[in-house]
């Protein structure tokens, strides 16, 4: 079984039915069937929202909170049982260019040695670092 970390940008891209959304369908499929773990850092969830939030509207961000919920999907807590996750997080912080959420869902895949899910090019910072599954 596979685990993968995904980023708001693959979330985003399945709900705004972007090209990528049929490979991000495939691996919730295959999370369904227990074929694969997927994983969203806590932070990524916020980011997720508040782009829906900021683009659409309040009501269309909960509704998507929802459909989360209720996908094959692991929240993963920011919490003093997570102090690794943010250690590493704000290292990437300090010391690439990048968001901090986005260091976040980086930090995540480096800690549970999994693959990071994404099309944002920002993450060509970490790859000699963890494994990407590169969206298009």
């Amino acid at each position: 079984m596979a685990t993968r970390v995904l980023d708001s940008w693959a979330l985003l891209a399945f709900f705004e039915d972007e090209p990528a959304a049929e490979e991000v369908e495939t691996l919730l499929t295959r999370a369904d069937a227990g074929r694969d773990k997927l994983l969203l850092c806590v932070v990524n969830w916020g980011e997720v929202y508040y782009n829906i939030m900021k683009k659409i509207s309040a009501e269309t961000a909960e509704q998507k909170a929802l459909e989360i919920s209720g996908l094959s999907i692991e929240i993963i807590p920011v919490d003093s049982k997570n102090l690794d996750l943010t250690r590493q997080a704000a290292i990437y912080k300090a010391t690439k260019r990048m968001s901090y959420s986005d260091c976040f869902a980086a930090a995540l895949a480096k800690i549970r040695k999994a693959q990071l899910v994404t099309g944002d090019s920002e993450f060509k910072q970490v790859e000699d670092e963890i494994r990407i599954k590169w969206l298009s």
